[in-house]
C-alpha cells in the first residue's frame, strides 16, 4: 500500500526547546519511529546544539555536545529516517535575544520574540548559526529556517520609520528578510533548500508574493493543527502558492503540543481526525504537490512557556498519526494494530496503570503520567474539599487557629496519610523512569508543575493536623465556646 501514499516524506518533528530526550533513548525511539512509518526527523535544537564561539552562551545546561549531535545522526541513518535541521532565524528568537549581548537586536526592546531585520549584525548572527549547525549536518537535503510567529514585525522604531516610505510595508520587510537568509542558505550550502513555515506568507497579496523572489528560494510548509481544519481553504492556498512560483510545499500536522500549553495527555482523537483531514488535502489537491508531511510535537509553546506533553506520553498519538498516513485512514483495524504493536489496550486516555499499560520505550512513563494527571489532583481535590470530616471540622478556619475535635483526627489523618503515600510512591517511580530518558533539570521542572502543588496541599494538610492534635491551652475566641452546648 506504500505505494500510494500520499505523503512521501513523513517527519517527526523534535522539539528540543523541552525536555531534551537523551540520546539514549533517542537510540530506543528511532527504530520505533521508523516501524511506524517515519522516514525523517525535523530536529529543532533552539538551545540543545553545541554552538561554539560568541554563540557559546545560547547553549542550554545539557546542551548536547558535537559528539551526541553525530551520534544522533548516526542513530538516525540506521533507522533510515533523513534528518532536516530547524533553526530559527527570524520569529522565536527567545533563546537568543533573551541575552544582554543579543538583546540590542530585538524587534521591539523590551520583547525578545523577534529580531530586527534592519540591524546587519541581525543578519550576521543567522547566518553564523546556519552555518555552524550545517556544518555538523553536512549533506543535508533541506534547512528548516523557521519565519513563524514573527509578531511585532514593524513595531520597532527602524521599522516604524522604514514603513514611513510610500513603497515600504510589513510584506516586504517580512520577504526581504527571508530572501535575505534563505540567499545564504542556497549560496554557501548548494543543495540544501531551505523550508519554512507558511504563517507570515498566507495574507501576502499574490503579486507581491511572486515578485519577491522568495518563491524561487524557498519551499513553504502550511501548518494547521486543528481537528477541524479546512480542506477547501488549505486547496485554495496551495493553488494561491503554486500560482506564486513555489514549486514545492509541505504540510504540518500534529501529534501533541497542539492543545494546550500546559496539557499533560494529548487527546488522541483530535489528533487522528487533524491527520485525517490533511490527508484529504493530499488526495483532494494537485497531484504530486506535497513533498511530505510533518508530524509536530511541540513540547513548549515558546521558549518561556511550561512544558506541554512528554515525548514518551505522545507515542500512542504519534503510532496512530503515522499509520493513519500510511494507510490511507485510521480503520478498526488499523487502530487494533497500532494497539497491538505499542502493546496497549487502547489508545484513548485512560487509567493505564494495568497489565495493558504498554511495551513500547517509555511506557511506564507514558502510564505513570497518565495515572498522576488523571487522579492526583482529583484525590487530593476529594480530600480537602469534600470530605465531610474535612470540609465539616477542620475548615481553613479551624486550620488557622489549630482547632479540631480530638475523634475527627482519627477520621481524616488514616486516609490522607494514606494517599500520600500512595502519590509518593507514584511519583518515586516516575522519577526513576523519567531519569532514563531525561535529564535533572526536566524531571525538576515537570514534577514541580505537575506534582508538587497537589503533594504540598496534602502535606499542608498533615501538618496542620499535627499541630491541631498538639496540647494547647483552652481557646477563648468566640468561634470555639467549650462552654456551651451544640
Amino acid at each position: 500500500m506504500s505505494c500510494s501514499v500520499p505523503f512521501k516524506m513523513r517527519l517527526v518533528h523534535l522539539d528540543l526547546k523541552g525536555a531534551p530526550p537523551k540520546v539514549s533513548y533517542l537510540s530506543e525511539v528511532f527504530p520505533l519511529f521508523h516501524a511506524l512509518g517515519a522516514n525523517g526527523l525535523l530536529i529543532e535544537y533552539e538551545d540543545m546544539f553545541p554552538y561554539e564561539g560568541r554563540l557559546r552562551l545560547l547553549r542550554a545546561k545539557h546542551a548536547y555536545s558535537p559528539s551526541e549531535v553525530t551520534e544522533i545522526l548516526h542513530l538516525a541513518r540506521l533507522s533510515e529516517l533523513e534528518v532536516v535541521p530547524l533553526v530559527q532565524t527570524f520569529g522565536h528568537m527567545e533563546f537568543v535575544l533573551k541575552h544582554e549581548a543579543f538583546a540590542h537586536l530585538r524587534e521591539v526592546a523590551l520583547f525578545p520574540n523577534t529580531l530586527n531585520p534592519h540591524e546587519a549584525e541581525s543578519l550576521a548572527l543567522v547566518k553564523d548559526m546556519i552555518d555552524q549547525i550545517l556544518e555538523l549536518h553536512r549533506g543535508v537535503r533541506w534547512l528548516h529556517i523557521g519565519c513563524d510567529e514573527v509578531y511585532y514585525l514593524g513595531e520597532g522604531e527602524t521599522s516604524k520609520l522604514w514603513l514611513q516610505q510610500e513603497q515600504n510595508s510589513h510584506a516586504k520587510l517580512c520577504l526581504s528578510h527571508m530572501q535575505a537568509v534563505a540567499s545564504h542558505v542556497l549560496a554557501q550550502h548548494p543543495g540544501t533548500t531551505p523550508l519554512v513555515w507558511d504563517d507570515m506568507l498566507r495574507d501576502i497579496p499574490q503579486e507581491q508574493l511572486k515578485a519577491s523572489g522568495v518563491p524561487q528560494l524557498v519551499e513553504p510548509v502550511l501548518w494547521d493543527y486543528g481537528a477541524d481544519l479546512d480542506v477547501h481553504s488549505k486547496i485554495f492556498l496551495m493553488g494561491k502558492y503554486q500560482e506564486c512560483g513555489f514549486q514545492r510545499l509541505w504540510a504540518a500536522s500534529a501529534f501533541k503540543g497542539a492543545t494546550g500549553a500546559n496539557q499533560a495527555l494529548p487527546p488522541v482523537e483530535h489528533h487522528i481526525r487533524n491527520h485525517e483531514q490533511w490527508l484529504q488535502v493530499a488526495v483532494s489537491g494537485p497531484v504530486d504537490t506535497l513533498q511530505g508531511i510533518i508530524l509536530t510535537g511541540w513540547q513548549r509553546y515558546d521558549h518561556f512557556s511550561v512544558l506541554c506533553e512528554l515525548l514518551p506520553v505522545g507515542i500512542p498519538s504519534l503510532a496512530a498519526c503515522l499509520q493513519l498516513l500510511v494507510h490511507g485512514g485510521f480503520a478498526e483495524d488499523v487502530k487494533l494494530r497500532v494497539e497491538h504493536f505499542l502493546g496497549v489496550s487502547s489508545l484513548e486516555i485512560m487509567d493505564t496503570m494495568s497489565e495493558g499499560a504498554g511495551s513500547f520505550p517509555g511506557s511506564d512513563i507514558h502510564a505513570l503520567v497518565t495515572q498522576i494527571s488523571l487522579h492526583l489532583r482529583s484525590s487530593v481535590d476529594t480530600l480537602l474539599e469534600r470530605n465531610r470530616y474535612v470540609t465539616g471540622w477542620f475548615s481553613p478556619y479551624h486550620r488557622r487557629r489549630k482547632l479540631i475535635h480530638p475523634v475527627m483526627i482519627q477520621h481524616i489523618q488514616p486516609e490522607a496519610l494514606s494517599l500520600l503515600s500512595r502519590w509518593s510512591n507514584l511519583v518515586q517511580q516516575l522519577e526513576v523512569a523519567l531519569q532514563l530518558a531525561f535529564y535533572p533539570d526536566t524531571i525538576e521542572e515537570w514534577l514541580e508543575e505537575n506534582v508538587l502543588p497537589s503533594m504540598q496541599r496534602l502535606q499542608g494538610l498533615l501538618q496542620d493536623l499535627g499541630e491541631a492534635a498538639a496540647p494547647l491551652p483552652p481557646p477563648t475566641s468566640s468561634g470555639w465556646d467549650t462552654g456551651q452546648n451544640p
